[in-house]
């Protein structure tokens, strides 16, 4: 897939303030300072599409951007550590959850996850959620430039065995980086396959 256009749509709130879901959707979330941005920023080959920044929770609400007049890239809030209060925290989880779970247009999510950490308890709560509400999602692993090519395939097996204790078949795992522009043509080839069977 080429990206030829990327449009910002609209900054929502919550669920109901989204664009009408005539175009099908692919959301990015991962916990605060994942990378997130980063790798948006590389999908689109766009270099500041979604904003980047050293401050964990800069994304705060709902972001639709229209991609090649076609589909929808949605940038929702990190979950984890973000610097604010406990009841913007709060009104966070529930907009990201009203989202993922009510929104009828959303085809997959991409939910991050830094490689460099041992599996975090945040992440595997926030997977086994996903599952338990049967929401289409692949794990995207970031930052493989970040540690050593021998470390990459033991840190995924690591993951996937912690992962195990709960699941019987795993999703799909794509292994990425912003800076080496690994798992670009990846992310943008399943978004593709995605499309072709999607009824919007």
């Amino acid at each position: 897939m080429h990206i030829k256009s990327v449009h910002f749509v609209k900054s929502s709130t919550s669920f109901d303030q989204c664009p009408s879901p005539e175009r099908t959707e692919f959301a990015f979330i991962g916990r605060s300072n994942v990378g997130k941005s980063s790798l948006i920023n590389l999908v689109t080959t766009r270099k500041s599409m979604a904003k980047i920044s050293s401050t964990p929770g800069k994304t705060q609400l709902i972001n639709h951007f229209l991609i090649n007049d076609k589909w929808y890239l949605v940038d929702l809030p990190g979950y984890g550590w973000a610097k604010t209060s406990k009841e913007n925290k709060a009104k966070w989880k529930i907009m990201i959850r009203e989202y993922l779970e009510k929104r009828e247009n959303l085809a997959l999510t991409f939910v991050l996850v830094d490689i460099r950490l041992d599996p975090q308890r945040i992440d595997s709560e926030f997977i086994n959620w996903m599952g338990t509400k049967q929401i289409p999602f692949v794990i995207v692993f970031t930052k493989v430039d970040k540690i050593s090519k021998t470390k990459v395939q033991p840190a995924i097996i690591k993951y996937k065995k912690t992962l195990m204790n709960t699941w019987d078949a795993l999703p799909h795992i794509i292994i990425s980086s912003a800076k080496t522009k690994t798992g670009k043509e990846e992310i943008l080839n399943f978004i593709d396959q995605t499309l072709k069977v999607t009824p919007f």
